[in-house]
């Protein structure tokens, strides 16, 4: 068995954060570890997932949705094959933290056959596409929204007066 977390503070909403988390059809915008999502994230539905890795083989998932805690918790659980072969629940849980922010649990624990036999390349390539996910998601959340959802620049500093 592998357990593997990782954390981060985002400065966004849980409703921000949980948006982008179920909106798997825009993965492809901006998820570099989950690549191509698929399917409607409700309890007891099948959703399809496509995981890059460094390894050169694409890595595609049909995981069941077991929770699904709006602004809170999004979880599912997924098999490679068999279940004693590989499987995995995953858990994306939003908490709050201090200055309205929040912060962002990603969590899998691996069980079977192969994450056994593999746990060195498993734990690596893993925790790797969990931070760059985790930090992919930081700057989406984090930037200025349109009502659309669409990224609105910024407005220009006003020249300052000095005398």
């Amino acid at each position: 068995m592998i357990d593997l977390t990782t954390t981060i503070e985002i400065d966004a909403p849980a409703e921000t954060v949980w948006k982008n988390l179920v909106d798997l059809e825009r993965f492809s915008e901006w998820n570099p570890f989950i690549c191509r999502g698929s399917g409607t994230p409700a309890v007891g539905a099948t959703v399809r997932l496509q995981v890059k890795t460094t390894i050169p083989v694409p890595l595609v998932f049909h995981p069941t949705v077991v929770v699904c805690d709006e602004n809170r918790e999004l979880r599912w659980r997924g098999r490679f094959l068999s279940v004693w072969l590989g499987g995995g629940d995953h858990t994306f849980a939003i908490e709050p933290a201090p200055s309205g922010r929040v912060r962002l649990v990603q969590r899998e624990i691996f069980t079977g056959l192969l994450p056994a036999l593999l746990h060195r390349l498993v734990s690596r390539e893993a925790r790797a596409g969990f931070l760059a996910m985790n930090e992919a998601l930081k700057k989406r959340a984090e930037r200025p929204q349109g009502v659309d959802g669409a990224t609105v620049a910024r407005p220009a500093p006003s020249p300052s007066t000095s005398n």
